[in-house]
């Protein structure tokens, strides 16, 4: 008896088989998919043709719902073998893309086996209540739920945000006679030989990035060239190691060049006319973009008699940068420029940064406005913001306005003196006074700044001096965020806030201890101000350990970050807090600014709803590129000061223990600021314990001490450019304190014996 369509085929066998249609009928998906989980004896799209009976006319539709179950990524294909794609696990790790839809957003799975066929899409859940809000370009943990249907509609819920891996090793290629072999970048990894067909075109003393290959029985790394970046030691390029090793992107998308290319200027409407109030902008000398500008004039309001009216004028970002265009989405990715010695990574093209949105003297440009009021004892009494077209009147240096000021003018500042740089003076000198009756945190740590040669070779390291038109701009800065934190608070908008908590309690013991091995004390209680910190600073000044304090104090301070909720700033002793005056480099910036636009009703090209939705996932995000582009900072200015100083091995140098670990001692030289290590195993003939309540490293026979803040003499022993690191002899003797107190772990400062000789090394 010949078979008939819904018979079942004699060749299968297995689970109970779906229920199959009759010949003139294709099969549902579910019920494809149902025969793909159950039939393990189905190999391919001929056994799944016969057991549904497809014949004749039937073949070519029948074909085109496989493909198409293949192109949604729900069955697999492997040679000739078709099979159900493996499920998500009900917890997995899931990246967002970058360009995904901050209202619709998706995510695809960070770990997938391409012979699993392609990437699930995944949606990804998150509303205004949620506990975890990722942004686009975000890695997250979250919990998967594949709806209740046989075709998976997968979604996700956001649990954590976690650190992106980083990109594959980088190093510098060296040559031998063996072939190549990697010297790592990172000082933490070790060296690699690299077979001569894996080189690609790099070449002796190129920095390139490797992936890493296992070989042979036992498992040797071997690196293979998967991208040559560059000679780091040819112009402007110590930057690129830090750019590659931490990922930060430092070319611009075609669409983000053309959409910048095809920006036009902003004009009138809409806007108040401010071109002809005389504001200045007064920035570094070398400063090649503009986004604030200042002016000042006497309130002759009489009810505040004495007082000022302080204007701060910023960049219109917004009206150039709109939500959701490929300029923004690059911004958000960004989060922030990054500036090197040799370089600056921006986080806007030229075409915005440095002209459109640049407060050029004499150039008409769009601006967001803040109109300050200052009583007589430098308190803000009221403010109002404005959606202005503005016109610089001047663009001077911090050194040319203070030399004026200072009785030198030149040919620029003299006719600006007294209408407007005596002003601004004036209105500051009030601000700086109530700024000290508020007490905000008075660390006040020397930053060098290191200058290079037209080769990119380091050429000077000097400490600028800070000059009371950098307090000045710094102080009207400040007043412009809080107005802008107390706006969008009293309007009841979505808020990014810029926050520094309070120390942790773990961290004010460990000051405490520390403290305490200097017969300094501070309050017991978890509640501290940042004027009992200014207190043990001044207290620490008539010591004469300054130093040692200032960096403690410094260690136990948590980081500055951007949240959408408020915890105030402990450092500026403020209660609210907003970055509002630099959104050409900062991401943060711009969305406060669109949030004034939104809730001022000054034009639609305010906050978006998505936005707000997904303020706490910005917050993380730009918070994370802020951190990247600190440590890419510094980074560079290590590699840049190795470089520096390989010619000077075997000199002798001055500096200050800016560092103490079981390890060893860092050491910071006075002259270059760079940090150097001294490993514990040479600091004498004798084993030194580490002291964590003492910041010390003390000899358990001869009582030698080394504590954080001494200064001492080392000599240079090694510099590795590449990796950023110096290796220091120490010259200098310790202090001698009695050595029992530390075997006994007795937290109290040991009594002191002075110095001894030490035998120089």
């Amino acid at each position: 008896m010949p078979s008939s369509p819904t018979s079942r085929p004699k060749n299968l066998s297995g689970p109970k088989r779906p229920r199959q249609p009759a010949a003139s009928t294709l099969p549902s998906r579910e019920q494809l998919l149902e025969a793909l989980a159950q039939q393990s004896d189905i190999k391919g799209k001929r056994d799944l043709a016969k057991l549904f009976g497809i014949r004749g006319d039937m073949r070519r539709p029948f074909k085109a719902m496989l493909a198409e179950l293949e192109g949604d990524g729900v069955i697999t294909r492997t040679r000739k073998a078709l099979r159900r794609t493996a499920a998500l696990p009900h917890v997995t790790v899931l990246d967002i893309p970058a360009d995904a839809d901050p209202d619709n957003m998706h995510a695809y799975p960070a770990q997938w086996n391409d012979e699993e066929g392609e990437k699930p899409r995944v949606t990804v859940l998150s509303g205004r209540d949620s506990r975890v809000a990722p942004a686009p370009g975000d890695r997250i943990l979250a919990r998967i739920d594949a709806g209740e249907a046989d075709i998976p509609a997968y979604t996700a819920k956001p649990m954590k945000i976690l650190d992106k891996p980083r990109r594959g090793q980088i190093g510098i290629v060296r040559m031998d006679d063996d072939g190549a072999r990697l010297i790592p970048v990172d000082r933490k990894q070790k060296e690699m030989r690299i077979p001569i067909g894996d080189l690609l075109t790099a070449g002796d003393g190129d920095l390139v990035e490797v992936e890493v290959k296992l070989s042979g029985r036992l498992m040797i790394p071997r690196a293979k060239v998967i991208a040559v970046i560059g000679n780091p030691m040819s112009e402007g390029a110590v930057s690129l190691i830090a750019i590659h090793n931490l990922e930060i992107p430092y070319r611009f998308p075609q669409s983000v060049i053309r959409e910048a290319d095809e920006a036009v200027e902003i004009g009138l409407k809409g806007r108040e006319d401010w071109r002809d109030v005389p504001l200045i902008t007064i920035d570094p000398a070398d400063a090649k973009d503009h986004d604030d500008a200042v002016y000042a004039q006497p309130d002759t309001d009489p009810a505040n008699k004495g007082g000022h009216i302080v204007t701060v004028a910023i960049a219109d970002v917004s009206a150039y940068v709109l939500h959701g265009t490929s300029l923004d989405r690059e911004a958000y990715t960004r989060g922030n420029s990054v500036y090197f010695p040799d370089r600056v990574v921006p986080m806007l093209p030229e075409r915005i940064s440095n002209e459109l949105c640049s407060l050029k003297e004499g150039v008409p440009r769009a601006a967001l406005a803040v109109r300050l009021v200052i009583g007589a004892d430098g308190r803000k009494r009221g403010h109002s913001f404005h959606r202005i077209l503005m016109r610089s009147a001047a663009k001077l240096s911090y050194q040319q306005a203070q030399a004026a000021i200072d009785g030198h003018a030149d040919d620029q500042t003299g006719p600006l003196l007294e209408p407007i740089l005596r002003p601004l003076y004036a209105a500051y000198d009030a601000m700086a006074t109530a700024r000290d009756q508020r007490g905000p945190l008075a660390l006040d740590l020397p930053e060098r700044k290191i200058l290079l040669d037209d080769k990119g070779m380091v050429r000077d390291i000097n400490v600028p001096a800070r000059l009371d038109a950098h307090r000045l701009i710094e102080e009207m800065m400040i007043a412009a965020n809080v107005a802008a934190a107390e706006t969008l608070e009293q309007k009841k908008s979505a808020l990014l806030y810029r926050v520094h908590d309070e120390p942790s309690s773990e961290k004010l013991q460990a000051l405490r201890d520390f403290l305490g091995s200097l017969d300094i004390s501070i309050k017991k209680s978890d509640s501290v101000r940042a004027a009992d910190f200014n207190g043990i600073l001044a207290q620490s000044r008539k010591a004469g350990n300054v130093e040692q304090v200032s960096e403690m104090v410094l260690r136990s301070q948590a980081q500055a970050e951007y949240n959408a909720e408020n915890v105030g700033h402990f450092g500026l002793n403020l209660d609210r807090y907003a970055h509002f005056t630099s959104p050409i480099r900062r991401y943060a910036d711009l969305i406060v600014h669109r949030a004034l636009i939104k809730a001022l009703g000054l034009g639609d090209d305010g906050l978006a709803d998505s936005e707000m939705l997904h303020l706490p996932g910005i917050a993380q995000h730009i918070s994370a590129t802020e951190r990247r582009a600190m440590r890419a900072e510094r980074e560079t200015a290590d590699r840049l000061l190795a470089q520096f100083l390989a010619t000077k091995i075997g000199a002798k140098f001055e500096g200050r223990i800016s560092g103490v670990t079981r390890s060893g001692l860092f050491v910071r030289l006075f002259e270059t600021g760079a940090d150097g290590f001294i490993p514990a195993s040479t600091l004498g003939q004798e084993f030194y314990r580490y002291v964590e309540e003492r910041q010390s490293m003390i000899g358990e026979r001869s009582g030698e001490k080394f504590t954080l803040g001494d200064q001492v003499s080392v000599r240079l022993l090694e510099a590795a450019p590449v990796a950023g690191a110096l290796r220091f002899e120490l010259l200098s003797e310790g202090q001698r304190v009695n050595p029992s107190s530390v075997r006994r772990g007795n937290k109290r400062p040991p009594k002191s014996f002075g110095p001894k000789g030490r035998k120089k090394r």
